[in-house]
């Protein structure tokens, strides 16, 4: 989708919804000043969940998930206000800088949603903020690649209200590897990325999908961090 088609999308639903901000609601556009500053002041950190599932990549997370940030990654997410990728996407290019450290370079590899999930919601989120946070590191020196890597090949349950245990059972054996990915990624530095982590039960699948065929993973980079997570400087 062209900008061109973006800002009329968002100019249609800022019209139908009232013309509020995503993030606090406030009147306006669909991201006001306050939220945007509030987006570029977050200092990203190391978010590993308690209990950490085993397997699992250093997580970090650009934020908590909680206040406005919650309201613009769902907004994005489940009402299509396709206008706050940019800005999620330079929020998530914070959280990769601070996972590769000193490194200048790196794939960016997405969790992928069951394709039922993105036809219901009728995008890919997930994939578009990734675009977004790409091409900002790119802006910045950082040589980073998308890499469309993995692929849903069980038929996970939704996640929501299960236990740790219960989402690891429920995402066993739900990625898979693309073929063509195989040869190019072994021996490179590989990111994950995802909007939020809870349990990071899924992250830790994707990095066994990953893992599994020769290709280490150095960590996860994340919009945001549920509350049940230990906090350290990243």
């Amino acid at each position: 989708m062209d900008r061109e088609v973006v800002r009329g999308w968002d100019g249609f639903v800022d019209l139908v919804l009232g013309g509020r901000c995503a993030g606090c609601t406030r009147p306006g556009v669909t991201l006001c000043g306050g939220c945007r500053r509030l987006l570029t002041g977050l200092t990203p950190f190391r978010a590993w969940p308690d209990p950490s599932p085993p397997g699992l990549a250093p997580p970090t997370a650009a934020a908590p998930y909680a206040g406005e940030l919650r309201n613009l990654i769902l907004a994005h997410k489940e009402h299509a206000r396709y206008a706050l990728a940019r800005p999620l996407g330079e929020l998530l290019a914070n959280a990769v800088r601070a996972a590769l450290e000193q490194r200048r370079a790196a794939w960016v590899c997405p969790v992928p949603s069951p394709r039922a999930t993105v036809r219901k919601r009728g995008h890919d989120p997930l994939g578009r903020i990734t675009k977004a946070a790409v091409r900002s590191l790119r802006r910045q020196g950082i040589d980073a690649r998308t890499a469309d890597a993995l692929r849903v090949v069980g038929r996970p349950d939704d996640q929501a209200g299960l236990s740790a245990e219960r989402r690891t059972a429920n995402l066993d054996g739900a990625f898979g590897l693309r073929s063509r990915w195989a040869e190019t990624l072994i021996g490179q530095p590989v990111l994950l990325v995802d909007d939020v982590i809870t349990t990071g039960s899924t992250l830790t699948e994707a990095c066994r999908a990953l893992e599994t065929r020769g290709i280490q993973v150095l960590g996860c980079a994340l919009l945001a961090a549920t509350s049940r997570h230990r906090t350290s400087g990243s």
